[in-house]
């Protein structure tokens, strides 16, 4: 007889494969207990997406992480809206939505395929690099500063301080020193920049964030400061695995990676299909609001519950064939979990994809086929979000 499966999110197994669990959990117990860690868990698809859109139920107050320094009534401070539910949360989502605008998202395509081409040249002379360290790892952190205004100079030490902020070591629940003196760091450099922007405003985000009014209401430092905190965490670190997992997913499914070096424009197909068959942002917290009933079990009120986006987007009952890497299967008549849905919908959605898709334009471009050191290849260590910390490639130049 099996023994009762167990999910902890923080366990090193997990992180570098939860599917064979995530399998367990929707068979088994669609709503799991975790006594120890005191969570519930939310697997299948329809539970996942369900709650994502009641926020009436679910709320996001208390964040989206259950490490406890991440995690209560003060998360909105390193999350900004993503830890906070109505009236706060359309408020400051609306006036970050005046900064963050489409048209200054689409704006950027030809300054980030310029810097994409920029690092993607220097990785090539090399002709082995690591995916992660001499490209995926950089762009995007370039695509938030440059959006942000942050001088060239100062980038790699806040890419630095986000991945702090991110790892932990087995064993560990919580943020550790190192993660928190990278926070204060941030919060200190953020404060600065914003000084600046309001005396001498500029072109860049941050300068439109200071400027933002509603009806007379405006964001304080504090808020914007949540805000990039959420920009270069959420934003940078995501973005930066969902292209490693295109790369190496590409890599182990040859007949699909054939695709998009055959014809280009079949990349946003393997975008789409790597958020869908391996997302970054792996589940999301919320708390109940009231007592809820799933599959004869209540989960009581002011329990947190985990919505295991990961796990959705790998349901035999939504996708067919769910654990097959297939860049031709329909998924937007079903909905992929990987950005959430309803009115906490991530608002970096578009450029996250703008991103993804210009990288790997530019790498067929330039790039026959490629090879990965699998002996070389190391995850990240994170309760939220998986991916590569390190991928050794090796490519063959067209």
């Amino acid at each position: 007889m099996s023994q009762p499966v167990v999910y902890d999110p923080y366990s090193y197994e997990i992180h570098e494969d939860p599917y064979p669990t995530y399998t367990r959990l929707r068979d088994e117990a669609p709503l799991y207990r975790n006594e120890e860690r005191n969570f519930w868990a939310l697997s299948r698809h329809t539970d996942v997406m369900a709650a994502f859109r009641d926020s009436d139920r679910f709320s996001s107050a208390e964040g989206v992480s259950i490490d406890p320094a991440a995690s209560g009534p003060h998360a909105h401070k390193t999350m900004s809206f993503l830890a906070m539910d109505a009236p706060q949360h359309p408020r400051m989502r609306g006036l970050v939505s005046r900064g963050f605008t489409p048209r200054r998202v689409a704006g950027m395509e030809d300054n980030i395929r310029a810097l994409t081409v920029h690092h993607l040249e220097a990785a090539l002379d090399k002709g082995n690099f690591d995916f992660v360290a001499d490209l995926a790892g950089i762009v995007p952190m370039d695509v938030i500063s440059e959006l942000l205004g942050v001088p060239e100079a100062d980038r790699p030490l806040l890419r630095r301080q986000s991945d702090l902020l991110l790892h932990r070591e087995e064993g560990v629940t919580d943020v550790p020193p190192a993660g928190v003196e990278a926070a204060f760091a941030l919060v200190i450099y953020y404060a600065d920049l914003i000084a600046g922007r309001r005396a001498h405003p500029g072109d860049d985000l941050v300068s439109a964030l200071c400027a933002a009014e509603i009806d007379g209401d405006r964001l304080t430092d504090d808020e914007i400061t949540s805000f990039l905190f959420l920009m270069v965490v959420a934003g940078n670190e995501t973005t930066t695995k969902l292209l490693a997992h295109a790369w190496y997913w590409g890599w182990r499914n040859p007949g699909e990676r054939a695709k998009p070096f055959q014809d280009p424009g079949r990349v946003p197909d393997w975008v789409e299909e790597t958020l869908r068959y391996d997302t970054s942002s792996q589940m999301l917290a919320r708390v109940s609001l009231e007592d809820c009933e799933f599959y004869g079990q209540t989960i009581p009120k002011g329990d947190r519950v985990l919505l295991l986006a990961g796990s959705a987007n790998r349901d035999g009952r939504a996708f067919a064939d769910p654990d097959r890497y297939d860049l031709d299967r329909d998924r937007e008549s079903v909905g992929v979990a990987s950005f959430g849905v309803g009115r906490h919908f991530c608002l970096g959605a578009s450029l996250a994809r703008m991103e993804a898709r210009i990288v790997l334009e530019e790498l067929v471009k330039r790039v026959s086929d490629y090879e990965i050191d699998p002996t070389g290849t190391r995850r990240v260590h994170s309760v939220n979000v998986r991916g590569f910390e390190t991928l050794p490639t090796i490519v063959k130049a067209r």
